[in-house]
């Protein structure tokens, strides 16, 4: 695979919610760290996801923020 994005992160997809528009896909990046995205339900039938697969979470943004209480 080759991309423009910087910043990827491979897992293990841990779970599917999938909805009527969009679904949800936990991947299990490792340590306990789960990291979550939400994408449209086509996309996830298009790219055949399945629960146990590799995955890449690509991060594309030209900012990140934080914010506390």
């Amino acid at each position: 695979m080759r991309i423009s994005a910087r910043n990827s992160i491979k897992g293990t997809i841990k779970s599917i919610t999938k909805g009527q528009v969009n679904s949800e896909v936990v991947l299990d990046i490792g340590n306990g760290v789960l990291l979550t995205s939400v994408i449209t339900t086509h996309a996830a039938e298009n790219l055949k996801l399945k629960v146990g697969n590799t995955a890449w979470a690509l991060v594309k943004s030209t900012e990140v923020m934080i914010a506390i209480d």
